[in-house]
């Protein structure tokens, strides 16, 4: 009986750290170029719906 083949796996970088990294210097050079960072209120959405609110019906019709 032949044994497999072993095959290599690849080591995923670590995301997480270099996303973090990423945004922490996107971030410090969007305040050194005169960027200003707004705080908006918990429960505010920045999106703009473009599609309008669905109405959804549930139950029987009368």
């Amino acid at each position: 009986m032949t044994a497999k083949p072993k095959t290599t796996t690849k080591k995923k970088p670590s995301a997480a750290t270099e996303t973090s990294q990423s945004i922490a210097e996107q971030t410090a050079a969007f305040l050194k170029s005169g960027g200003q960072i707004e705080h908006i209120n918990t429960g505010v959405s920045g999106q703009e719906s473009l599609s309008g609110p669905k109405h959804i019906t549930l139950g029987n019709k009368s």
